[in-house]
């Protein structure tokens, strides 16, 4: 496996874990939105240094554990476990775990948060809503996070993108859940993404067909049903499944209608939501119409904020398939998305063949090239929408 760290910035190292404080890792590393690697050489480090080691940890049936540390470390880890008598699959398990009991949860001792809300938009197609969409919600499942990932847009790209039919019309859809006619549990219709990189973490919530019509159904509710309120249907039906997941990413259509107003408002900093958790991430290209679609977007959101009094946040930009060679449009215009300040610019993804590889195979980037440069790219978007 070729390092996706460049100039030998770290190696990759193999030991072995127990299967609990691998997944205690996972999450608490995603909770304080620090990458694996990062909190294993933070525990190595104190760990070398602690005087008093605690006591043995129980390591029968330790699994395969990998990472990438900077070089030397782990040999010197090594050497201390060689001074302390002890294995090198001990050592990893103490170092974590006296991690995970310096960096607590920061959910320790409060009632558990709201999942965090994630609404990519732009009114604009063709930017890479979808594969934004679904990279980001990759990324988080990888962190060890549960997530769902809506497909919103009729369309139906991204469920057809991971190889999952669309739900048919006159069926029990998010659609009808909307509509307030759901039949059933709104749970029996989520996809588990079977792929052993996620964990049977990733669930997907499918396209329907009857999205197409879903704005003017809205509208007809809210102007003849007493006490509808069109913004809040996507919210009613994804309420009764939120507690199952720690993330919902949403891939929005290209639209500035009825079912925008909806996941935008879905989106909102709700009562007592710490800053940063929930809010839009907008996909963008290096040209000129795309300023022109990010600034009917802002002005929709201001709009709907100023009438229902919402507090919607900007969680960044993604100037998506980015390729300098297009000359100075392309140059000037990322100039001109970076220098925006506020939205941040959350990265910079090249115009490269492993998305459209993955696509055409109907597999998820991350697991089809997860040490591409667009790969690390969506987990580095996924960290920068999430403080």
């Amino acid at each position: 496996m070729a390092s996706p760290y460049p100039d030998g910035d770290r190696e990759k190292v193999a030991s072995k874990l127990p299967s609990a404080l691998q997944q205690a890792l996972k999450v608490r590393a995603a909770e304080l939105t620090l990458d694996i690697q990062e909190a294993v050489e933070a525990a190595i480090t104190a760990w070398r240094t602690a005087t008093e080691p605690g006591p043995d940890i129980e390591t029968a049936g330790a699994k395969s554990f990998s990472t990438w540390l900077p070089p030397g470390l782990y040999n010197d880890f090594k050497a201390t476990c060689t001074d302390r008598n002890m294995s090198y699959t001990q050592g990893l398990a103490q170092a974590v775990r006296d991690w995970l009991e310096a960096n607590p949860s920061p959910q320790a001792g409060t009632t558990p948060d709201e999942p965090e809300r994630k609404i990519v938009c732009n009114q604009k197609g063709g930017v890479g809503k979808t594969a934004v969409s679904a990279g980001i919600a990759q990324a988080y499942a990888e962190m060890g996070k549960r997530v769902l990932l809506v497909d919103y847009d009729p369309q139906g790209h991204l469920s057809e993108q991971l190889g999952i039919p669309q739900i048919e019309p006159d069926h029990d859809s998010l659609v009808s859940h909307m509509r307030g006619e759901g039949q059933g549990d709104l749970r029996d219709l989520v996809v588990v993404i079977e792929d052993s990189r996620f964990e049977k973490r990733l669930h997907m919530l499918p396209a329907c067909f009857d999205g197409f019509l879903l704005d003017s159904s809205l509208g007809i509710l809210s102007a003849n049903k007493r006490g509808f309120q069109k913004e809040v249907a996507l919210e009613m039906a994804l309420r009764p499944i939120e507690a199952d997941y720690d993330v919902i990413v949403v891939d929005c259509p290209p639209s500035l209608g009825i079912a925008m107003d909806a996941a935008l408002y879905y989106g909102r900093r709700r009562r007592n939501e710490k800053p940063g958790r929930s809010g839009v991430v907008i996909p963008v290209l290096a040209e000129d119409s795309s300023a022109t679609a990010y600034g009917m977007l802002a002005q929709q959101i201001d709009a709907l904020c100023d009438d229902l009094s919402l507090d919607v946040e900007y969680l960044g930009l993604v100037v998506n398939m980015y390729d300098s060679r297009r000359g100075y449009v392309a140059t000037s215009s990322l100039a001109n998305w970076k220098s925006l300040g506020d939205p941040k610019v959350l990265a910079v993804i090249g115009d490269l063949k492993e998305q459209r590889e993955a696509v055409r195979t109907q597999t998820p980037l991350l697991s089809y090239a997860p040490h591409s440069s667009q790969a690390e790219a969506m987990r580095q978007v996924a960290k920068g929408a999430s403080r």
